[in-house]
């Protein structure tokens, strides 16, 4: 942008100079851009001493354009650098206007680096952070409890479609994973216990150590962990993504509110499809351990499946299951909470899909952890 506000004494030399008091100065002649080389070179060796305010006393301007007035406007930051007061009189207001749309198009004065946190500071700020997002995760959970009482209480406002397809996504669609990597854990479980068992001539508890281990606590552990990696990711990312191009904003627009439509089809879908998916991954767990044990411990698959009949009870295999719908729960309400606190930007969706796994990971075992700690208590 160039503007040249100029008069027919627009030849007139520029200048900058103090006046007659260390708190006066005065600018004349023409601030234009063939006048400010020369113009630059006077300013660079003139010095204004003194304190307090200086007030420049622009009646002699005879012309000046944007070029001159941004020059005009430099020099007065580099005084009120320096700790002086500036003050400009007498500019003619068409000179003035110039000079105020300069000033509002030049970028702000950086502000001083602030010093590097301490150790102290650092912590009680991931603190007070952790403890924000506490109390926001369990205002979502409250208001998701809300909408689900209001859903019960009128069915028609379930949204049938996307639960099925959502029990698709992370239920049907999870077999393959969830069952090859029980499988493989069985496997390693029986080897591991082959080695030990076999010195003490203890065979046949392969079928308590296998069956054990993977219905009451592994399976629903391990499956609960590959789902808040797989399904748990994709819930944050795809609202995160809904809100970075605003269609949560027009999902209330259009008066459809969002915790309808984007969480309790999930949470409800993840509800109904984790017990499923713990239940396959204890059969493909403990065929993992079977195949192991006849191949380690010379065990038979019907000698192994009459002991199972014993090793494992119906309250051992209800507990495992019975976790499942809280591991469920956990991890669709942090995935959704964390897609919502997307702040619009694609790094923010990576940061808070990242947060999203961690999270549901580490309450799902502390989780588990505290079910262990229960059932010891209530001897079940």
């Amino acid at each position: 942008m160039t503007e040249t506000i100029a008069h027919q004494d627009s030849d007139d030399a520029a200048d900058l100079r103090p006046g007659p008091s260390p708190s006066e100065a005065s600018c004349e002649g023409a601030w234009v851009l063939r006048a400010i080389t020369q113009l630059e070179r006077r300013l660079a060796v003139q010095s204004f001493p003194g304190g307090g305010e200086l007030v420049i006393d622009a009646a002699a301007v005879t012309a000046m354009d944007t070029s001159g007035a941004w020059l005009l406007h430099r020099t007065i930051r580099a005084l009120e650098a320096r700790g002086r007061a500036v003050r400009v009189q007498g500019l003619r207001p068409e000179f003035d206007a110039l000079l105020r749309l300069v000033v509002a198009r030049m970028p702000a004065a950086r502000a001083p680096a602030a010093a590097a946190p301490g150790v102290l500071e650092r912590i009680g700020r991931k603190a007070w952070e952790s403890v924000l997002g506490g109390i926001g995760l369990l205002a979502f959970v409250g208001e998701c409890a809300v909408a689900l009482a209001r859903a019960l209480a009128q069915p028609r406002r379930f949204r049938w479609r996307p639960i099925l397809y959502n029990v698709q996504t992370a239920g049907f669609e999870a077999l393959p994973i969830t069952g090859t990597l029980s499988f493989l854990l069985g496997i390693v479980i029986a080897y591991q216990g082959a080695e030990q068992l076999r010195l003490v001539g203890a065979n046949i508890y392969i079928v308590d150590l296998v069956g054990l281990s993977m219905v009451r606590e592994l399976s629903p552990l391990i499956t609960a962990i590959i789902v808040a990696g797989r399904s748990g990711s994709a819930y944050t990312a795809q609202i995160g993504t809904m809100k970075v191009t605003e269609e949560i904003d027009a999902l209330r627009t259009v008066g459809v509110a969002p915790m309808d439509q984007l969480v309790l089809p999930k949470l409800l879908a993840l509800v109904v499809a984790l017990p499923l998916l713990t239940v396959y991954t204890d059969a493909m767990g403990i065929f993992g351990g079977m195949i192991m044990a006849r191949a380690q411990l010379d065990v038979s698959f019907p000698t192994f499946l009459d002991r199972l009949d014993e090793a494992v009870s119906l309250k051992s295999y209800l507990i495992g299951v019975g976790k499942a719908p809280v591991f469920a729960a956990i991890i669709a309400l942090v995935g959704c909470y964390r897609g919502f606190q997307v702040t619009g930007s694609a790094e923010s969706v990576g940061r808070q899909t990242t947060v999203s796994v961690v999270q549901s990971i580490f309450l799902v075992i502390l989780i588990d952890a505290l079910f262990s700690i229960a059932f010891s208590w209530l001897d079940l």
